[in-house]
């Protein structure tokens, strides 16, 4: 007699490829922090049955990109649906923190063999901002940075850099709607390029913490919560009958 399987419920490739277009997506700004989803619209956009947007989700709700949408009506405390996860400026800051340590460990080990860069690396980020691509400028943003981790030569720099990369995927698809934004990445990336390949340690390791710390500084105030218009800095104007109200915020 044979033995029973367990009949799979999806399968398992699929589930990827529908995690991994749901992961761009958000990654993009195409699913945009806060918005509301659903299994029914994604499986329509996607053409697929609802079973494997469902796994999917249940992935993305796993590894941070999801949540359980605020309740908007019904018995307090039940949540209706899903949302794509707001950003957190906090935890950007911090995985900026630890990326910027071991990219600056990368580069001086990188620039003390010498190690050159395929220039193609540089190209393709330049043509992706000349096109406007924000899915490719990432992906050609994180060629680059693998190319520096690999020039190290020590595996464990890539693998402990590239454990919070899609959630520097999603600040960077958010930042990048800003045009001004994307032509001063590629140039930091040449000049960090050129110091690795002429052996200038220093240099290159200064040049990558520069080339960090702006991108933190950028993404950290860019997400920041404003915090509320205090009482005080509210504006007070006469109703009609010679009242006073106060504006919910200054001018």
């Amino acid at each position: 007699m044979s033995a029973q399987l367990i009949k799979l419920e999806a399968a398992p490739d699929l589930v990827e490829q529908v995690y991994r277009a749901l992961l761009d997506a958000i990654s993009a700004g195409t699913l945009k922090p806060g918005q509301r989803i659903t299994q029914e619209e994604l499986a329509e956009q996607l053409a697929v049955s609802r079973q494997p947007v469902m796994l999917a989700l249940r992935l993305l709700k796993k590894d941070g990109f999801v949540q359980d949408a605020p309740v908007c009506s019904g018995p307090a405390g039940r949540c209706r649906g899903l949302q794509v996860t707001p950003i957190d400026a906090k935890w950007i800051e911090q995985v900026y923190e630890v990326r910027g340590a071991l990219d600056a460990l990368a580069v001086r080990l990188a620039a003390q063999r010498r190690t050159p860069l395929d220039p193609a690396l540089l190209a393709t980020g330049r043509a992706a901002v000349k096109r406007g691509d924000i899915k490719a400028m990432i992906d050609a943003d994180l060629a680059f940075h693998t190319a520096l981790y690999r020039a190290a030569q020590n595996p464990l720099i890539e693998q402990s850099a590239l454990l919070h990369w899609h959630h520097i995927r999603r600040a960077m698809g958010e930042a990048l709607q800003s045009a001004m934004l994307r032509e001063p990445v590629w140039d930091e990336h040449e000049a960090i390029a050129r110091a690795v390949e002429r052996g200038d340690v220093k240099l290159a390791e200064r040049l990558m913490q520069q080339h960090s710390g702006h991108a933190s500084n950028h993404f950290g105030a860019q997400f920041q919560v404003p915090e509320p218009t205090p009482p005080a800095a509210r504006k007070r104007r006469p109703t009609p009958d010679n009242s006073v109200v106060l504006d919910s915020q200054a001018g």
